[in-house]
């Protein structure tokens, strides 16, 4: 079916809507399907209460012990989102049989030992680990983490028609140098398999590769390096900030930008359901214009199904006092399949966070 027009509407979505009316985008697979757009008479967060499971969730994750361990927040079959804070050394080494790693460093520094050779890490940094890496955490400043476990393969997102060059310069990805540990003490080995561990003990550090060739790396590119995709007429979906691609989810970047700077632009993010994908945001850094009463160090929880979109409060202020450009780094996980909070989340959860569109009176 070709696009239809009817009753009152916007030449071009997100500019110069009709008075008095919200922008709702009401469309598939993401931002990438068929699509409408809906001219309402009420923001559709407008709701004066919600009853039942389905409803848009908050977590501080800044609560969680410096207890080392990872603490699970949403999970389904495809990925597992965790946090984690540490403030020591591991003194064993890990390998995950069960699926591919990306830790966002939110917090801290320090030297990720692999297989591969040593990577230095901190603040803002994403490191990416295949399947099957032997590594070892060293902490310099106290760390806290974001862990994207995935159960397919992570990689970059084709460019397309933007050329090779866009989101980032291949270039700024770093990738480490072999460097064999020569210790005689006894090491012990952690493999996740199944979500079982079982431990392997050696008599030597098992990081004793002197050499590596091949297109299978841990690698890492800063959050800093990348580069956003913008329009300075009108608002342009979240999918093009996507920095990492894996089966049923991917992973985007937030990171400063100019804003719409067109004539009755939209400057805030659109109201928009979520039909086939849960949309998981953490909260990295600066100033996140269109939420209100979220902390750094937080995740909100939107699932498929129930609208989300701007405050109040953010929408009436790039009205009346337009910014110029967004101060806010965040990382988005867009899951194809519905996600399930584990019982640790609940614990951490902002209750009224569903009411924080209220406007306040």
């Amino acid at each position: 079916m070709y696009p239809l027009r009817k009753g009152l509407y916007a030449k071009q979505a997100h500019l110069n809507l009709p008075e008095n009316t919200f922008e709702e985008e009401h469309g598939r697979h993401g931002f990438f399907g068929k699509v409408s757009h809906l001219y309402r008479l009420h923001a559709p967060t407008g709701w004066t209460r919600i009853e039942g499971p389905l409803k848009p969730r908050a977590y501080n994750c800044n609560g969680i012990p410096s207890d080392e361990s990872l603490h699970k927040i949403l999970y389904n079959n495809d990925v597992s989102i965790f946090t984690q804070k540490m403030t020591k050394d591991m003194d064993y080494y890990f390998r995950n049989a069960d699926g591919d790693e990306l830790r966002f460093v939110h917090e801290g520094k320090g030297i990720m030992e692999t297989d591969f050779g040593p990577l230095a890490f901190e603040k803002g940094d994403y490191i990416v680990v295949p399947r099957g890496t032997t590594y070892r955490l060293k902490i310099e400043e106290p760390s806290f983490f974001l862990l994207v476990e995935s159960y397919s393969e992570i990689n970059q997102p084709e460019r397309g028609i933007l050329g090779p060059n866009a989101l980032y310069d291949p270039s700024v990805i770093e990738t480490p140098e072999p460097q064999a540990i020569h210790d005689d003490r006894e090491w012990e080995m952690k493999i996740k398999r199944l979500g079982e561990y079982t431990s392997v003990f050696y008599p030597f550090n098992p990081i004793d590769v002197v050499g590596w060739k091949g297109d299978l790396s841990v690698w890492k590119i800063s959050i800093k390096d990348i580069c956003p995709v913008i329009s300075h007429r009108a608002h342009v979906p979240p999918s093009v900030h996507t920095s990492f691609l894996a089966t049923n989810f991917v992973v985007c970047s937030f990171v400063p930008r100019p804003l719409e700077s067109e004539e009755g632009s939209l400057k805030v993010p659109f109201y928009h359901r979520n039909i086939d994908y849960d949309e998981v945001i953490f909260y990295h850094d600066g100033d996140f214009f269109s939420r209100d009463g979220i902390k750094s160090g937080s995740i909100t929880f939107h699932p498929q199904g129930i609208h989300h979109g701007p405050h109040p409060k953010a929408l009436k202020n790039s009205k009346i006092t337009p910014k110029k450009e967004t101060d806010e780094y965040a990382v988005m996980i867009d899951a194809r399949n519905p996600l399930f909070p584990s019982d640790e989340a609940e614990a951490l959860e902002w209750k009224e966070y569903h009411m924080s569109w209220k406007e306040k009176e």
